[in-house]
């Protein structure tokens, strides 16, 4: 491999890395946060849900941008405006708390987008591979992120606001490597999205939106309530964290494997079935029996659920023709798709309220799980979306 080659890989990993830091390395901090600020749990809750909202609904942005600058540039700004909003959320006041959230995030929405076409535009001969990459660095970043924070402030001292400028660090040396490769790049034409108009019209789209949404809606189900699931069944809340720990840890490895295997195939049929059979005994084990055998339900639900997301995004970049179509269907995949993810948690909630337990929102989650295993069956069958005009 040229040193240009293994930049432009270092790069593009680098980048995928700053995907989830931002909003994952909040949480942990949150009850600091809020204390510090001034925040109700309401609106402390508010700073999730506020970038998560931004996910959605500032990912179609892309093909706009990808057009007028291309891919790589747009993907260069997308890393410095993460940096200045990680910078920005850790000055004085709750206004510029929820101001360096929103920019961070919408920077987040929109290397989202591109990424699928970036792989599709600089790696068409690897895009299995270069897919894992780019998946299990995104899981990675989350993991490090959630599980590092507090042991850097404890160490730096630095307080929550010194460790979010500290998550800028990352994206800044993201945006260096990435540099001469903007350089290069072109500012548009080939580098620029094909309408919506085109992708909105294809089957294709909507089937693997429906994967990408429901996928991605029971895994921050599990994110967001598994530990809450393991305390009310009666384990210790350092063990219902350890769990969670496992469970992601676990979509790492499987993020960068399943792509590596199922794009070597026309079909990715068997491995979105597959994949979501195991997500389906992943919730059934934590439904009937969450404190026999805990841990494997946990790796099962990790290698289901790891495999999904990874699955989802490879189809996002195998379909399209070209770089330009798949920036066109991932905008439409990933925003409807965080869209609909983010009514999971608080769906789920609501049933955990009025039903008394966990049954009827586990059960109704297997139900979701089989819904995602009719559209993978779709999404995932060989087919390609038409060429975008030049």
């Amino acid at each position: 491999m040229s040193f240009r080659s293994a930049l432009l890989v270092a790069g593009f990993a680098l980048a995928a890395l700053n995907l989830r830091p931002a909003i994952a390395g909040l949480s942990p901090l949150l009850d600091e946060i809020m204390d510090d600020v001034g925040l109700s749990p309401a609106g402390g809750g508010a700073i999730t849900t506020v970038m998560v909202v931004c996910l959605g609904v500032f990912g179609p942005l892309t093909p706009m941008l990808a057009r007028r600058f291309g891919l790589d540039r747009t993907l260069l700004a997308g890393l410095l405006v993460i940096a200045a909003g990680l910078a920005l959320r850790g000055l004085d006041g709750a206004p510029v708390l929820y101001l360096g959230s929103a920019l961070a995030a919408t920077a987040i929405a929109v290397m989202n987008v591109s990424m699928p076409g970036i792989v599709k535009q600089h790696f068409p001969d690897r895009i299995n591979l270069m897919t894992g990459v780019y998946v299990s660095c995104v899981v990675a970043g989350a993991a490090a992120a959630s599980a590092l924070v507090v042991p850097i402030e404890h160490t730096t001292g630095y307080g929550w606001r010194g460790v979010s400028a500290l998550l800028a660090v990352p994206a800044l040396l993201a945006a260096l490597l990435w540099l001469p490769q903007a350089l290069r790049g072109r500012p548009g034409g080939q580098n620029g999205p094909r309408p919506f108009g085109a992708v909105l019209r294809s089957r294709v789209t909507w089937y693997v939106t429906a994967l990408m949404g429901l996928q991605s809606l029971t895994f921050y189900v599990m994110l967001a309530w598994l530990p809450t699931i393991y305390l009310e069944a009666g384990l210790a809340a350092d063990q219902a964290g350890y769990l969670l720990s496992l469970t992601n840890l676990v979509q790492v490895g499987t993020s960068l494997a399943v792509p590596v295997l199922a794009g070597r195939r026309a079909s990715q049929v068997p491995y979105v079935i597959g994949a979501g059979v195991l997500t389906v005994f992943g919730y059934l084990g934590v439904l009937l029996a969450p404190t026999t055998l805990p841990w494997l339900w946990m790796i099962v639900l990790g290698i289901g659920q790891g495999a999904s997301f990874a699955l989802a995004l490879l189809i996002i970049a195998l379909r399209p023709a070209d770089p330009a179509g798949v920036t066109a269907l991932s905008a439409v995949a990933q925003s409807v798709g965080y869209v609909i993810a983010a009514l999971g948690p608080l769906l789920f909630g609501y049933l955990r309220q009025v039903s008394g337990s966990w049954t009827v929102p586990l059960t109704v989650g297997l139900g979701v799980v089989g819904v995602q295993l009719v559209a993978g069956w779709f999404a995932g069958r060989p087919g390609t979306l038409i060429r975008s005009a030049p």
